[in-house]
């Protein structure tokens, strides 16, 4: 990408006569400042965490992210203050993509186990995400040898990184290991946790948690909320993970960490509401003409949809919110509503198997950012009026419903609630990230420049583009927030980081 910098206009150099004999002083400069770790060592540092720990960006992880992770910022402030090395198990190169054994499927599932990182393309009609081409160079059982400070972990569970056993090679064709960890794991059996602990750490950082809702909500709200059960072995991969579940994992980790004296910073978790994942799709996109328009309110499209409904209303076998929640009527020109599987909705297929749980989209509903390529394409490659979205409803994975969200919200306050009571009970600095991202989406955050960082997909510079994980330049206010919170408990004077410095979009 081309960078285009303002010509400073050339200022002329005056020279003033002397005397021979004559000595100009230099300009006093400031007193250079001395960093100080106040209360805290610095000396070995270690981070715990999932992805957003590792520097996982661009929906991938790979070199220059990791060298832009919050925790590598935050070393780097440390060793103003006494703190040492930083060892990262780096992926071997900047593709992000990974084999498994030579395959990159080793799952068999379809797609990918690992793969490669997002790109912005000016290729098509509009600039779009796109993964990198080329094949990755990393392979998962090419082991690395550590210990590793940067013990961030993507996609791992806050029960996960407790587990033994969760870097085996061999517990991957059964879901019970993960395959970033697998390549700098210590052993087969190795826990997340107890890599860390084993470091020695004078100070950590822990956040942990987002993947135990996240997930969930990535996925559309078409996993379980499991509160209630405390044994997670029995949840699937999109599943809520139960609060008490949660809070004995936070617990059993700051315990490990704090057994030999360490300091430490630990951060709760933002809404899921703050990320462009959620906010960038609208309810209403679609343009009809008149013809369309007309064709769709008929009686042989969803005309006869909204008739059996007013039959059932008439019966009162649903209310009058009901029925004009589920009626569909499109119009002519642009913002028509998608239609979508609501699973909240009453169950009439008992008394009409047409009458299925379909509605169309308000903007109380949140369509997930991949949704953006689906919608109006065809289900039926043979069939053109087979539109997704249109003629066929979006199923569930491609939006979150307000029940949905409030699904995910309360399991959000009982963790973050968690955290804030360890981070008291352990003597921690806190780091509110619910209250910083949240901030990055209404405000954003202005910089020296004059320009302002916020949560805008693609262009805002705080979040990448997978629409989940922060951008560099967000990373660098993630890791700032961290450094104030830092300071204030352990009365160190750690400068931060200049989010400047580092980009908010790669662009090649």
């Amino acid at each position: 990408m081309k960078k285009f910098y303002a010509f400073l206009p050339f200022l002329g150099l005056f020279l003033i006569a002397c005397e021979e004999d004559t000595v100009v002083p230099e300009p006093a400069g400031p007193d250079p400042v001395e960093y100080t770790s106040g209360t805290a060592d610095f000396s070995n540092y270690v981070a715990i965490g999932n992805s957003l720990t590792a520097g996982f960006s661009d929906n991938a992880l790979f070199i220059d992210g990791q060298t832009a992770s919050f925790p590598n910022m935050l070393a780097s402030n440390f060793a103003l203050a006494g703190g040492g090395s930083f060892d990262i198990p780096f992926m071997a190169d900047n593709l992000g993509g990974a084999t498994i054994n030579g395959e990159t499927d080793a799952n068999m599932d379809g797609s990918p186990d690992i793969g490669n990182r997002l790109i912005l393309s000016f290729l098509g009609a509009s600039p779009s995400p796109v993964p990198v081409q080329g094949q990755g160079s990393t392979e998962i059982t090419d082991k690395l040898a550590g210990p590793f400070n940067n013990m961030g972990v993507p996609g791992a569970k806050s029960y996960e990184l407790l587990a033994p056993g969760y870097g085996s090679l061999a517990g991957l064709a059964i879901g019970a290991a993960n395959p970033y960890f697998v390549r700098f794991s210590s052993s087969e059996t190795a826990s997340v946790i107890g890599d860390a602990a084993a470091q020695g750490a004078t100070f950590f950082t822990l956040w942990a948690g987002a993947n135990d809702i996240l997930i969930y909500a990535t996925g559309g709200g078409t996993g379980v909320d499991q509160a209630g059960n405390l044994d997670p072995s029995t949840y699937s991969r999109n599943d809520i993970t139960d609060p008490n579940v949660f809070a004995g994992s936070l617990d059993a980790m700051l315990q490990t960490m704090t057994a030999n004296g360490a300091g430490g910073a630990i951060a709760n978790l933002p809404n899921v509401t703050d990320i462009p994942y959620f906010t960038t799709v609208p309810h209403n996109p679609i343009p009809l003409d008149e013809a369309t328009a007309a064709f769709l309110n008929s009686a042989q499209a969803y005309g006869a949809y909204n008739a059996g409904l007013a039959q059932l209303q008439q019966l009162n076998l649903i209310t009058e919110e009901e029925l004009e929640k589920r009626t569909i009527t499109f119009a002519a020109g642009e913002g028509n509503a998608v239609v979508i599987i609501d699973e909240d909705l009453t169950d009439l297929t008992a008394f009409n198997p047409a009458l299925i749980n379909m509605r169309q989209a308000t903007e109380e509903d949140l369509m997930v950012l991949t949704s953006r390529s689906f919608i109006g394409t065809l289900a039926n490659p043979n069939d053109p009026t087979s539109i997704n979205g249109v003629a066929v409803p979006l199923a569930d994975q491609w939006v979150l419903t307000p029940e949905e969200q409030a699904t995910v919200e309360t399991a959000l306050n009982a963790y973050n609630q968690t955290i804030a009571g360890l981070a008291a009970a352990y003597d921690l600095a806190f780091v509110d990230a619910n209250a910083l991202l949240n901030q990055l989406r209404t405000n954003g955050f202005q910089q020296a420049d004059g320009s302002v960082v916020d949560a805008t997909f693609a262009t805002g510079g705080g979040f990448s583009l997978d629409g989940v994980h922060p951008a560099p330049r967000g990373y660098a206010i993630i890791a700032n927030a961290f450094i104030e919170a830092i300071n204030a408990k352990y009365n160190s004077n750690l400068p931060g980081v200049n989010p400047l410095d580092y980009t908010g979009l790669y662009i090649d």
